[in-house]
């Protein structure tokens, strides 16, 4: 016998089971509004509330709430109550309109949408677009890069990095190696006037090239401090007399993963006779066009953010030294990268990111 209140009978209209669908396939929807078209489609299909919260990872009371909200006041019950406060001057429909026009257009005299041509497209003003832009974390202004690896074992070397990171072996030390070459000493072709009230540091276009150096570094992955060094040339040799310096740095008792990447100085018949020598060192290559997965990259972009960018060097010497200078400060108080994404969750990030490039429409 069937224990608790019998549920009201939930049956849709033609019009409503439409709007419905709506809400629940478009991209474009709220997801808030979105999950409560769909708890409200399979109450509709006669599936009960302990399924619906099951399959959409909510609770039972959840489920409950809109499917009494909607038996009550139908498809307007499922959005949000008015707040306190002045009125909305734009209705959903409106908004709607506006963010499918921002993600699926383009406007005639442009590559993308500005606030200006959005409000003057749409009869808003440019402060409501702004605000509901903001609101949906729409920016047409920004574009990023990317680029997917082709690399043949990319699942295998995900799977193998992602697992040193997140489950490093015991009695290792796991190391990021990698180099950022030719790095420029830049020297403004003027003296830089420093910022002061109501104004902002101001420089030259132009510069002068005072020389170019190497910097070979290892981020630990579990302390977050780092082993650099300067080298005015980018060779194997170089990377090798790294390498020693690695070995030179790291306990005799532990075990040295490397996380490295493709480079050709990284794979020379010099290189490998050294490491077939020292068997505690184990090479991790990163996959080809995957450079994301070594983590003193992202040191590297603080150090180019905070320290070189806007940075004066008036020779080779200056920018090593500035170099030196962050490496003593990373390592006086270190604090590690942490990484959070499994290696399933980044294969399954690709796999989507295929399909919505694919051409098979599926």
């Amino acid at each position: 016998m069937p224990l608790g209140r019998p549920l009201t009978p939930l049956v849709l209209t033609d019009e409503e089971r439409q709007v419905l669908d709506g809400w629940a396939r478009r991209r474009t929807t709220a997801q808030a509004v979105a999950l409560r078209a769909r708890i409200v489609l399979q109450a509709a299909a006669g599936a009960a509330n302990t399924v619906i919260a099951r399959k959409e990872h909510v609770t039972g009371a959840t489920v409950s709430k809109w499917r009494g909200r909607f038996v009550t006041t139908r498809v307007a019950g499922l959005t949000d109550e008015p707040r306190p406060g002045a009125p909305r001057r734009i209705g959903d429909a409106a908004v709607e309109d506006l963010i499918v026009r921002t993600l699926e257009t383009t406007p005639r005299d442009a590559t993308h949408w500005s606030s200006r041509g959005m409000a003057k497209a749409t009869g808003v003003s440019q402060s409501t677009v702004a605000r509901i832009w903001r609101a949906f974390g729409l920016q047409p202004h920004r574009v990023e890069t990317s680029k997917l690896s082709k690399d043949p074992l990319f699942v295998e070397k995900v799977r193998d990095i992602v697992g040193l990171y997140l489950h490093p072996p015991a009695r290792a030390l796991v190391l990021c190696v990698d180099e950022t070459s030719q790095r420029q000493a830049l020297d403004r072709s003027a003296p830089i006037l420093p910022m002061r009230v109501g104004l902002p540091e101001r420089r030259t276009h132009d510069y002068r090239r005072h020389g170019t150096t190497s910097l070979f570094a290892a981020l630990d992955v579990r302390t977050g401090t780092v082993i650099g060094e300067c080298h005015r040339r980018h060779r194997s040799h170089e990377f090798l007399q790294f390498l020693r310096t690695i070995d030179a740095h790291v306990p005799a008792m532990l075990d040295v993963p490397l996380v490295l990447d493709n480079y050709g100085t990284h794979k020379t018949a010099r290189v490998r006779r050294w490491l077939a020598g020292h068997a505690r060192f184990h090479v991790h290559f990163t996959p080809t066009s995957a450079s994301w997965l070594n983590l003193v990259e992202r040191w590297f972009a603080l150090l180019s953010q905070r320290q070189i960018k806007r940075g004066s060097h008036r020779s080779t010497r200056a920018l090593e030294t500035a170099i030196r200078e962050y490496l003593a400060l990373t390592n006086a108080a270190p604090t590690p990268f942490v990484w959070t994404k499994t290696a399933d969750d980044i294969l399954a990030s690709v796999g989507r990111y295929c399909q919505r490039i694919s051409d098979s429409g599926h």
